[in-house]
């Protein structure tokens, strides 16, 4: 169906556009990067279809360097209004990213499984899941993670913006490199964002850990 994809925009838009004045504050905030990642992927794949017919729909050219570009600057463009018009508040800035880049995995995971439902499995599933999707959480946070430095030291302000959106862009093109090989590559490519994620969760849990045990040192 020629306009299926905006019928499903408009099934997971509204009801969750409905849901803002009944959740509390601070998840409110999440909520609507999220819906801005949904939006953002209904955009893109535009834009996308736009690029692949002007290169002869040659999908592995496309996917591999034309897409990891408009994808990372689209899904950036509203971390760096927010960043540098609202806050540089780290912890926002990294979960509000971080819900951009799922809202729009979840929005292209979904209509790729409507309009291929002959194709998909488990194993789509559990790929799709574990490392398409946490991949574009992952580049989109990473540049909302930096832009926490950016916005303090304005020096950074070209350079700094321009580095992590090329760092963004590289790491999605790598993937989409690795998971489209045919040898034992993809498998790499499949766990590149398990790999990655992993460490800095990691990471944050034992930072909040440290943080909770010098806040109670110092008040015994």
């Amino acid at each position: 169906m020629e306009n299926m994809i905006y019928i499903l925009y408009i099934c997971m838009f509204v009801p969750l556009l409905l849901s803002l004045p009944l959740i509390e504050k601070s998840s409110r905030r999440i909520m609507v990067f999220l819906l801005i990642g949904i939006s953002a992927a209904l955009f893109i794949s535009e834009v996308n279809g736009l690029m692949l017919r002007l290169l002869d729909y040659d999908a592995l050219y496309v996917t591999t360097t034309v897409t990891p570009a408009t994808e990372e600057i689209i899904k950036a463009i509203p971390v760096l209004i927010y960043a540098f018009v609202i806050t540089d508040n780290r912890k926002k800035l990294l979960a509000a990213s971080f819900a951009v880049g799922i809202g729009f995995a979840l929005f292209e995971n979904t209509y790729i499984l409507i309009t291929s439902l002959d194709s998909v499995s488990i194993e789509w599933a559990i790929v799709r899941g574990f490392s398409t999707a946490l991949m574009h959480g992952i580049c989109t946070a990473a540049v909302g993670f930096g832009m926490s430095f950016v916005k303090q030291k304005k020096k950074l302000f070209y350079c700094g913006t321009f580095a992590l959106l090329l760092m963004a862009i590289i790491y999605h093109g790598i993937f989409n490199m690795l998971v489209q090989s045919t040898d034992w590559l993809k498998y790499f490519g499949f766990v590149l964002p398990l790999l990655t994620y992993v460490p800095i969760v990691i990471a944050l849990v034992i930072r909040v850990k440290n943080k909770k045990k010098a806040v109670n040192a110092t008040t015994e």
